[in-house]
């Protein structure tokens, strides 16, 4: 069995590294991984990929910087040109990015089975390009492979039940990742060649652009960061980008401890050592949970409705009461709830590939 494996981000690179090192496991499954460009990432050298135990892209596409239309259609060119000259049985596919979407596109023109990995999942937000994708997507896989039980009742509600596909609830290959990744979690350099003290600190990180350009909403949030910075230590992982946007709005960050951007490995330390996550990532905040710590999601929704339903996270937008009366009341949650099987228990990559070689 040969399967085409399409990835354009570096987040999507480290959640298919736990399927690559189970189809490793079988002789008898060739995989070949494309990687599209869209989110070319400087540090992705052949360091990271060694460090990451994960096998280096087969084809680099280069495409990238574009808008939405002209990417994904480029896109589509090349990887349908990678898919006629590998002849794949499957093409597999994560998430919710235009890479997400030029394979799917691909696999149904050209008639090839198509997996779709965290499936099902939706904010009901329109407006979000990665909601349309992962919509888009769905629609045309053969197999969908939901890391939840409210992914699996989303696609119900939609109709899946009487379409000609597989819906599999395969656990989150995510929670694979971080099991796999804690072992090998690297204390940030910026740390380790520093007089900061680090013990009972908060890790925040904002990065979307809901918040990043909505002047009223960065405001807010700064503003309840700032307060509860004079309680205890905040520790942001600033882009520049957005470091730059809050210098020209002269927002007050003097009592917060901002770094630069950390790797996937140091980032995981910084989780794994942290009191409390504060961020608008959608990913971070499962790695909360899977960490044992309690995440405030500065968003006015989530896909992971079940983190915010047992308690594990607070939903508060970028409203500042809300913020601050969440980081008041986080001690109140029962890190009990951290052990509920939400997710797989780390098994999701090996039900994926069992099924795929059974179907």
């Amino acid at each position: 069995m040969k399967i085409l494996t399409i990835l354009g981000a570096r987040p999507q690179f480290i959640k298919a590294g736990s399927v690559s090192r189970e189809i490793a496991k079988h002789k008898n499954i060739e995989e070949i991984i494309v990687h599209t460009g869209q989110h070319y990432d400087a540090n992705m050298s052949d360091i990271f990929f060694e460090e990451m135990k994960i096998p280096k892209p087969h084809y680099f596409l280069g495409i990238g910087g574009k808008s939405h239309g002209a990417m994904t259609g480029q896109m589509i060119e090349k990887i349908e040109e990678v898919a006629l000259k590998e002849n794949p049985d499957w093409i597999m596919v994560y998430g919710d990015t235009n890479s997400t979407l030029a394979g799917a596109i691909v696999a149904s023109k050209l008639h090839i089975k198509l997996a779709h990995i965290e499936a099902g999942l939706r904010s009901f937000n329109m407006k979000m390009p990665e909601e349309v994708n992962r919509i888009l997507t769905d629609r045309v896989s053969t197999i969908l492979f939901c890391p939840t039980d409210s992914a699996i009742e989303n696609l119900q509600k939609e109709g899946y039940d009487n379409l000609d596909c597989k819906v599999v609830k395969s656990g989150d290959v995510m929670q694979d990742g971080a099991i796999f990744y804690k072992k090998l979690t690297v204390k940030p350099s910026i740390i380790q060649n520093s007089k900061l003290n680090i013990q009972n600190y908060i890790l925040c990180t904002i990065h979307r652009a809901e918040n990043t350009d909505d002047e009223t909403r960065l405001k807010s949030i700064f503003e309840a960061l700032d307060e509860i910075s004079k309680e205890k230590q905040v520790i942001l992982p600033l882009h520049p980008r957005t470091k730059k946007i809050i210098e020209n709005l002269k927002l007050n960050i003097q009592n917060l401890t901002i770094i630069d951007p950390v790797g996937y490995l140091e980032m995981v330390w910084l989780i794994d050592n942290c009191d409390l996550v504060m961020t608008d990532s959608g990913g971070l905040q499962k790695e909360a949970y899977f960490f044992e710590k309690q995440c405030i999601t500065l968003r006015d929704e989530t896909e992971w409705v079940e983190l915010v339903a047992c308690g594990a996270n607070s939903l508060v937008g970028a409203d500042k009461e809300k913020i601050l009366k969440a980081y008041r009341n986080h001690s109140k949650f029962n890190i009990e709830n951290s052990t509920l099987d939400l997710y797989g228990g780390g098994k999701a990559s090996e039900k994926i590939i069992e099924y795929l070689l059974e179907y």
